[in-house]
């Protein structure tokens, strides 16, 4: 039922082909990293106790197949401590981990989303004992990002507004400890604000009009 409702929900907003194209990389994801994902959420529930999110996106998770090109791109293996702002339920964490990432992060506005991403964490611990990982309730906007985080993971969590306070706290990050980083970002709408700020732009990629995806070095 869940992947039916998330079709009809894709097929209403953008088109039964990209649809068709992400549930099935859904149901093939969902099985094989043993987590539970899917689907969208509006965030009303967090509108309804007074929290803004007018500068907040949907909730959706990348699909299961973009994520995998990404993270064989990059070499997501190499790295020491993944950060994923915005992380949703918890999808990019759990498939670092499966991919060799012992050490992962993520930061989550919405506490319903937030609890969502602890228990699929608890899953993908299961299965990889060696697995770090801690997650955070709170705005990406005031979130410190830790001095040994060397991969940033997002997936077009916010707006310019947002990203611009995001963007600070890396700097500052750096600064604190100076780093190469990596920035794997999906659907990047803001993207000049990485390439104003001096990030190279290593990888692009498009497939579908809406599955698109940099990745950043600095």
């Amino acid at each position: 039922m869940k992947f039916l409702r998330y079709f009809l929900y894709l097929a209403g907003n953008w088109n039964i082909s990209i649809a068709r194209h992400i549930i099935r990389n859904e149901m093939r994801g969902e099985k094989k990293y043993g987590i539970q994902t899917t689907g969208a959420d509006e965030l009303k529930h967090l509108e309804a106790i007074g929290i803004d999110i007018s500068h907040a996106t949907v909730y959706m998770p990348v699909s299961y197949d973009l994520l995998e090109r990404f993270f064989v791109r990059a070499g997501i293996k190499q790295f020491h401590h993944l950060l994923d702002i915005g992380c949703g339920k918890g999808r990019a964490m759990c498939v670092a981990a499966a991919f060799g990432v012992n050490k992962v992060s993520g930061t989550e506005l919405s506490r319903k989303l937030y609890r969502e991403a602890i228990s699929n964490l608890e899953i993908t611990k299961n299965k990889f004992p060696d697995l770090q990982y801690e997650v955070f309730n709170n705005d990406a906007f005031w979130y410190e990002i830790e001095d040994d985080v060397d991969c940033i993971f997002m997936f077009n969590p916010f707006d310019d507004v947002i990203m611009s306070g995001v963007m600070e706290n890396i700097e500052t990050s750096l600064e604190n400890n100076p780093r190469k980083i990596t920035v794997i970002y999906i659907n990047p709408l803001q993207k000049h604000l990485f390439i104003k700020q001096g990030y190279k732009e290593v990888f692009h990629y498009r497939e579908k009009h809406y599955l698109e995806g940099s990745i950043f070095e600095k």
